[in-house]
């Protein structure tokens, strides 16, 4: 029995563009219904059980959008789950923007790129399709479940919160929609991005890895689009940048919030288009690729200070993933460390080593503010530092990593005694950062939380000396 072909309005007031939209997606294997006004739209709304809407966001000579708002807040209201996606010119970005805010699955901008409004309208689709009722598992059982349909043996964890980043990998993955993984450094951001790709279509072409936060706002176009010979002086030969190299497959732009704003304007217009110049050479390429970004800031909050581009954001975080730290999912913790400890003694060839039972308690309680990658070093340099078979608490604690990392980690409570002054206070704090650490400048200011000379003129002040 031939499944029936997915019903697909589309709602422009050009006639051109809705018929070559309409024999498009005929192709392709859609139904489509045109309609060249919003009203006329919203009369068809429940004649047909429709999977996707094509929206223009203009039908006045002004060009103000208004009218595409309100038909898209009409629809979403009507049919609230049914995925609409936007087609705007360049003129109307911020209402786009505006659309996204309103319920929209995605925008284009005009003109189009049929691929590309083909993968948009498919991704749409494929996001909205409902989830079935949720049987209750164990942690064990859930991670079980999940690796039956996904490829997950990179990621080390059963904690419900990892479940949940693990279920929506497991959702999107097989989509081309652009994934925004925020969370603290040392996470997993890197993990998590190759899980995506590798649970995709895309697993046997390139994953493309870019550090944003290590390339200077002079060398982005050569690093992401490419140069020819001669294009600059020390262009000694071409050169293919990342978005080529990532064609077919995915790109993942690491340290996002470190872009700068000149950067980011260029990045978003690939992104749009699909489309960028090599250096040197006045001839566009396109390439198709799907793009998963990483960033450790919070990136709404760089928006409101202006220090990233709204339409930016809206475009690479359709699907926004929270990785959450390793304080958040203790439980993993010893899983972590055992999985690390397997590792380590296998490639050094140390036999066979274990973790007391006290010790990985003990682990759990730290605060790891470098999360996996954190743990994960502070257990190989114990490892390599130790001949014991069995690490006790103590081999942790006598490591230099931890002390490093630690000291001062936790202080005693400075108590107030009363008739002190502030200055007699402050004498007191600068004296007991001194002492503890031993008379050494660099880290008794950072534990009093100022610079060097800052302490040294508090020195001065109070007359201080390590006799």
């Amino acid at each position: 029995m031939l499944k029936p072909k997915p019903f697909l309005l589309i709602v422009d007031d050009d006639v051109a563009v809705c018929k070559s939209l309409g024999f498009f997606f005929k192709q392709k294997g859609f139904h489509p219904i045109l309609a060249s006004h919003p009203t006329e739209a919203m009369g068809v709304l429940e004649e047909f059980s429709f999977a996707c809407v094509i929206l223009d966001m203009n039908f006045k000579i002004e060009t103000t959008g208004e009218e595409g708002l309100m038909a898209l807040e009409a629809i979403k209201k009507k049919k609230p789950e049914l995925p609409v996606v936007l087609l705007t010119g360049w003129g109307t970005m911020e209402l786009a923007i505006e659309g996204m805010k309103r319920g929209a699955a995605d925008f284009i901008s005009k003109p189009w790129d049929n691929t590309h409004l083909l993968e948009a309208v498919n991704t749409a689709i494929t996001l909205k399709q409902k989830v079935s009722p949720k049987t209750k598992y164990t942690p064990s059982q859930e991670r079980k479940k999940l690796e039956e349909q996904c490829d997950f043996k990179a990621i080390i964890g059963q904690d419900p919160k990892l479940l949940e980043v693990l279920q929506t990998i497991g959702r999107v993955a097989q989509t081309d929609a652009p994934v925004l993984i925020m969370g603290e450094s040392g996470t997993g951001k890197e993990l998590i991005a190759e899980a995506i790709h590798q649970n995709s279509r895309r697993r046997d072409e390139n994953f493309v890895k870019v550090n944003l936060g290590g390339i200077s706002q002079s060398l982005f176009e050569s690093e992401m689009f490419g140069h020819k010979k001669g294009a600059f002086t020390g262009a000694h030969a071409d050169r293919e940048g990342r978005f080529a190299l990532a064609h077919k497959g995915s790109i993942f732009l690491d340290e996002m919030g470190e872009l700068d704003l000149s950067s980011q304007v260029k990045l978003l217009r690939v992104l749009q288009e699909r489309k960028f110049e090599v250096l040197g050479s006045s001839t566009p390429q396109s390439a198709d690729f799907r793009v998963i970004s990483a960033t450790n800031k919070v990136l709404p909050e760089l928006v409101q200070e202006g220090k990233f581009r709204e339409d930016l954001f809206f475009r690479i975080n359709l699907i926004t993933i929270y990785l959450p730290s390793l304080r958040e999912r203790k439980k993993d913790i010893p899983l972590l460390a055992q999985h690390f400890l397997d590792e380590l003694t296998k490639s050094y060839g140390l036999g066979n080593r274990q973790i007391a039972k006290e010790a990985m308690q003990w682990l759990q309680e730290q605060p790891l503010k470098g999360n996996i990658r954190e743990l994960k070093n502070w257990v190989e340099s114990t490892v390599l530092m130790t001949t014991a078979e069995e690490l006790q608490i103590a081999d942790f604690q006598q490591n230099p990593t931890y002390i490093n990392a630690f000291q001062g980690e936790v202080e005693a409570p400075v108590q107030v005694q009363e008739g002190h002054t502030l200055e007699q206070m402050e004498e007191r704090m600068v004296r007991q950062a001194l002492e503890a650490n031993h008379y050494k400048i660099a880290p008794a200011a950072k534990s009093l939380g100022i610079s060097r000379n800052a302490l040294y003129r508090k020195i001065e002040k109070y007359n201080i000396s390590d006799a």
